[in-house]
């Protein structure tokens, strides 16, 4: 196996310290005073100042909303790999009229902009009565996260050969059988690929959260960070420090997940 050429290196490195860099900041600036950050922006803290960190501990308001992005991110995950999983099986494996057509409709919500229906979505959901309610986030989340997910289920099932298919058959399987006995445990790669990017996705969404909740009891960390920010504009210090601790979480659960989600997404691409 050929080795990496050196430029190659040179490219990783300059992008991994570009990455890096800012987060290291951002996680030191925590441990100093808003005054040392002014005068020793780079430099290592003297002295350290871990108030910064145990007082955003000790809040009640960072643990609620950090409970808030969790249940929303993993009800969401689950109610969209669920329901694509069901729909990416049907385009995959079964032919009837207008499937392709059917297929496209769902693909082009790939290119319909989630700002743009902002407005619609406020409108619909304070119609059902679901504003300042989880369930008004999940479902839109659910409802966007819809097309790529079946987009990437749909092309990994139907690289699965038939001949798998036909043999559960002869064996007595029904389509719903074959589906959950035999087809979703051969596409976990698949479906840990589509999970991670549908909880980093809700774990990141801002706009969605604000439009839904008034009420601060719901509001999940993106939100979190806006409010403290304002509530502490002149507290740089105390600001980086709730940054890092609302990334902890993401970059924990991306580290667990980094494998899945490269091993599904090479999966399907080398299966044929």
């Amino acid at each position: 196996m050929r080795r990496p050429a050196l430029p190659l290196h040179a490219i990783a490195w300059i992008v991994g310290a570009f990455i890096l860099v800012p987060v290291v900041y951002a996680l030191l600036g925590g441990f100093k005073s808003t005054a040392q950050l002014s005068t020793n922006p780079f430099g290592l803290p003297d002295p350290w100042v871990p108030s910064n960190y145990t007082d955003v501990l000790a809040s009640g308001s960072f643990w609620r909303q950090l409970w808030n992005s969790t249940f929303i991110a993993l009800t969401s995950t689950v109610l969209v790999v669920a329901l694509s999983a069901l729909a990416a099986f049907v385009f995959a494996r079964f032919a009837f009229r207008g499937r392709e057509v059917l297929f496209t409709l769902f693909t082009m919500g790939l290119m319909f902009p989630f700002a743009v229906a902002i407005l619609p979505i406020f409108v619909l959901l304070r119609t059902f009565g679901l504003l300042d309610s989880p369930l008004g986030v999940i479902l839109t989340q659910g409802a966007f996260g819809l097309p790529l997910t079946i987009l990437i289920l749909r092309g990994f099932f139907r690289s699965i050969p038939g001949e798998i298919e036909e043999a559960a058959i002869l064996d007595g399987c029904t389509a719903f059988g074959f589906f959950w006995r035999i087809l979703l445990p051969m596409a976990r790669p698949a479906l840990a690929t589509v999970s991670v990017l549908a909880i980093v996705g809700s774990w990141n969404n801002f706009m969605l959260p604000l439009v839904v909740f008034s009420d601060e009891s719901g509001w999940t960390l993106p939100l979190g960070v806006q409010q403290f920010q304002g509530q502490y504009s002149t507290d740089t210090a105390r600001i980086l420090a709730y940054l890092v601790l609302a990334m902890v979480p993401a970059l924990g659960f991306y580290a667990v997940a980094e494998r899945h989600l490269i091993g599904g997404l090479t999966a399907g691409a080398t299966k044929g």
